[in-house]
């Protein structure tokens, strides 16, 4: 792997990220796998230590590689600034996927390298969201995916768990923040529920994600008959 693990130092923070409780629950923290996924509800604190790990690392904040140079809204938190990461190795490439500004990145892309990217802009997203990660496959990369499921289809998070296997096999590390069931199930993954106000390792079968799916699937007929009889118009 190329990172290990990292420390915070929260004596020297001052904005919105010491009060997320999940990640004020961190003093130090281990990577045990070349994968590692952090899974919890919105607004858990996943994505925040995603980006702080991703731009630490001297990624472009709104996702790409060290050779993008763009900003479109500077929302990030300055956590990235007292994080001392413990490296192993150098990758030989970093790219950092956020679902949110796929499409400023591919824009870019295309500023950048010219005919190869407008082939992104005239597909649909999940099908250029796919052809961004398979043109960055490299050998002994360091991957930060922000929710990569967001515009792929079932089948096509299925192909995805391959592909990372394939990465995995050619040296790769990748830190994954996610919602889906099925990335979720990647074999022998480290997974990191940010619920609860605290950062743990869990198993796959107890995540909120699988739970829910599981409890869905399984009962469906139930929540179609609740969501017909019950369903004000209130819930959101």
């Amino acid at each position: 792997m190329f990172i290990n693990g990292f420390d915070i130092l929260w004596d020297e923070i001052d904005d919105y990220v010491a009060d997320i409780k999940s990640i004020r629950s961190i003093d130090q923290f281990t990577f045990t796998k070349p994968v590692t996924f952090f899974c919890g509800e919105n607004g858990s604190g996943k994505f925040t230590l995603l980006e702080a790990l991703a731009i630490k690392n001297g990624l472009n904040p709104e996702g790409g590689t060290k050779n993008y140079n763009f900003s479109t809204y500077d929302s990030y938190s300055s956590l990235y600034e007292h994080m001392r990461l413990w490296r192993s190795r150098k990758p030989d490439w970093m790219y950092f996927l956020r679902a949110e500004s796929f499409y400023n990145v591919a824009t870019k892309e295309m500023e950048y390298s010219g005919v190869f990217s407008e082939r992104y802009h005239d597909q649909s997203h999940g099908q250029s969201f796919c052809s961004l990660l398979i043109h960055q496959i490299k050998r002994k990369c360091l991957y930060f995916l922000d929710e990569p499921e967001a515009a792929l289809s079932c089948q096509n998070q299925l192909a995805l768990l391959y592909l990372i296997e394939e990465c995995v096999k050619q040296n790769c590390q990748f830190i994954i923040a996610t919602h889906s069931p099925i990335l979720l199930g990647f074999p022998d993954a480290q997974i990191l529920s940010f619920d609860e106000g605290k950062v743990e390792e869990v198993d796959y079968k107890s995540t909120s994600s699988y739970q829910t799916m599981k409890l869905f699937l399984d009962r469906y007929d139930y929540f179609v008959k609740d969501i017909q009889e019950n369903n004000d118009g209130g819930i959101l």
